[in-house]
């Protein structure tokens, strides 16, 4: 069945609901963002300055300081909290000297947190649908997010974050999928790229948020108020209905139905007289049954003959289908399917690995300005994504920005020592900027080439693997800051080398989502390289075919003539007969 084309325009298609729909899915991304970079602050280095005792020697960041708002390690450090919270969770449990080991392993954990969660919501978007797995996603995390307030200890505190950071997770991935489903093919990109700069925008706005609140338990409390507020989502239908294209992927054709009525009339669709007229394709047994399913499920919305509705839904399967599930273990009979998601899982994994290594530089400039650099660069990935993708195409934009990610990081390699620092600082917001981009074009090309009825799980897995990414940095801290120079090398050698299998990756720009696993192995990649005008001109030119031309008369004509001279050679040989005779 294309859904894009004769099902979702019977309901409206982008109408305004859909519209709204999709732009209500926007605002969440904020409060998720929100907990994803509070990560940073809650963890961020203090300013320090040994006072002597067991660390012995002076290893002050600012030597002669006097210290505010400080309090007092065990080794007799001073401790100074950084700039936005006057209290981080390094200064109430004195992470510092021989327990400064804690502050990178509790990061590990966080995106091992968000890993698993992106894996597990997935999966229960894909079995129970995308507004069953937010409601699951949300239930985690607002009494765990209150919990956190009420930490006592760190193991508590790295404990309850881990799932608190795979509940966003969740929240985050069901969102972005049902956003996907609903837009048409020309408009999928713009509007997950607006979702992108509402994630921007929460992690531009949190430095704010943060000198208000002063304390990381009260950022906490606000980031958990600001969780609460997503609860309109699980108790307004309207603001979040179930995908449809799911729906009927997955077989549940009554519920498919019920949530077409909803976006028909929604999106200011008479289907009175289409009701009317559809009423004779239904069995009378099976309009009984579903009327009162429908009325049962939505007495406030549908009356009884709503059901009629969309008889093309129902012309795929005959009687009550039984629903079909699918998982991330589907795609081991695919050929292309399973391909094409270990490619972009690696494109993802390598730019979100590689982008520390840009962002080490940038510490040299000391205070919030490697945050804002940071944060700028992404704001202009997402415009060049914009601008770029839907004139070039996935697949050439994401071979650029992973070519570009790969030269800028070779030079920092091979020219750092000859480098003035304000060209070594351009370079890495440079390679800053081309990364996020590839992570970003990556998902996104993700979601359009995995089906639907495996989108969560496959989705899951690849962002998994840009928290993995992320997690390899804290990995280098933890030993002491040794290897980074080995990781840095390992990650540009991975750039340059996924720039070949890119080329085996189809080309989706301003084309219909698959939802099955046969639409899902019917992409295929475009040439490489487009074959000359010359090499394919006919010998004629065609023209424009002739108006008087009908070829049934030509076939008679055509089988006229075969009669015609089959007869004459009959009376030729008579003719002949006789004349011997």
């Amino acid at each position: 069945m294309d859904f894009d084309g004769k099902v979702w325009p019977l309901a409206g298609g982008f109408g305004r609901y859909t519209r709204l729909v999709a732009a209500a899915s926007w605002l969440p991304n904020v409060c998720v963002s929100l907990g994803f970079f509070s990560e940073f602050l809650y963890t961020s280095s203090p300013e320090s300055q040994c006072q002597g005792g067991p660390c012995g020697g002076d290893n002050s960041s600012s030597p002669g300081a006097t210290l505010i708002n400080s309090s007092t390690c065990p080794g007799a450090w001073g401790v100074q909290a950084q700039s936005w919270l006057h209290g981080t969770i390094v200064t109430q449990w004195h992470l510092v000297c021989e327990n400064g080991w804690k502050v990178p392993l509790e990061q590990i954990c966080y995106l091992i947190g968000w890993l698993w969660g992106y894996i597990i919501f997935g999966l229960v978007c894909d079995r129970f649908g995308r507004r069953n797995g937010f409601i699951s996603a949300l239930v985690v995390a607002l009494p765990l997010g209150v919990a956190l307030c009420f930490s006592p200890g760190y193991l508590s505190f790295m404990a309850i974050r881990i799932v608190f950071g795979a509940a966003l997770s969740g929240i985050f991935l069901s969102f972005y999928i049902a956003r996907l489903e609903l837009c048409p093919p020309g408009l999928r990109l713009m509007i997950t790229m607006i979702g992108g700069f509402f994630w921007l925008g929460g992690e531009l706005l949190l430095p704010g948020v943060a000198v208000l609140c002063s304390d990381w338990k009260v950022l906490q409390g606000a980031i958990s108020g600001a969780l609460l507020l997503l609860s309109g989502y699980w108790c307004c239908h309207l603001l979040f209905p179930e995908s449809p294209r799911w729906l009927l992927a997955t077989r549940q054709l009554n519920r498919c139905k019920a949530e077409l009525c909803l976006f028909s009339r929604a999106n200011g669709i008479d289907t009175g007289e289409d009701f009317a007229g559809r009423e004779s394709l239904f069995t009378g047994e099976q309009q009984i049954l579903n009327a009162i399913y429908y009325y049962d499920l939505h007495k406030s919305f549908f009356s009884p003959y709503r059901i009629l509705f969309f008889s093309e839904i129902d012309s795929l399967w005959r009687g009550f289908p039984r629903p079909r599930y699918y998982s991330f273990c589907s795609l081991v009979g695919t050929r292309l399917i399973w391909r094409n998601a270990l490619i972009l899982g690696f494109t993802t994994f390598i730019g979100s690995g590689i982008r520390p290594c840009f962002a080490r530089n940038l510490m040299a400039l000391g205070g919030s300005t490697p945050y804002f650099l940071q944060a700028g660069s992404e704001v202009l990935a997402c415009i060049s994504l914009c601008i770029t993708v839907n004139h070039w195409g996935r697949r050439a934009v994401l071979l650029l920005f992973t070519i570009l990610t790969g030269f800028c990081s070779l030079l920092l390699l091979a020219l750092t020592q000859y480098l003035f620092t304000a060209v070594s600082i351009a370079i890495s917001v440079l390679g800053s900027l081309s990364s996020h981009a590839v992570v970003m074009l990556s998902v996104f090309y993700a979601s359009e080439v995995l089906p639907t009825v495996i989108r969560g799980s496959g989705l899951g897995i690849i962002l998994g693997l840009s928290m993995l990414g992320r997690a390899s940095f804290p990995m280098i801290v933890l030993q002491q800051r040794s290897g980074f120079f080995l990781h840095h090398v390992v990650f540009s050698s991975f750039c340059i080398l996924s720039v070949l299998s890119l080329l085996l990756l189809p080309e989706t720009k301003r084309k219909a989502l698959p939802d099955t696993l046969r639409q899902g192995e019917g992409l295929r990649r475009p040439p490489l390289l487009l074959q000359a005008t010359q090499d394919a001109v006919p010998l004629l030119s065609h023209g424009k075919p002739r108006a008087d031309y009908n070829p049934d008369s030509y076939a008679q004509l055509a089988s006229s003539t075969k009669k015609m001279i089959r007869s004459n050679s009959t009376h030729g040989q008579d003719n002949k007969a006789l004349t011997n005779d």
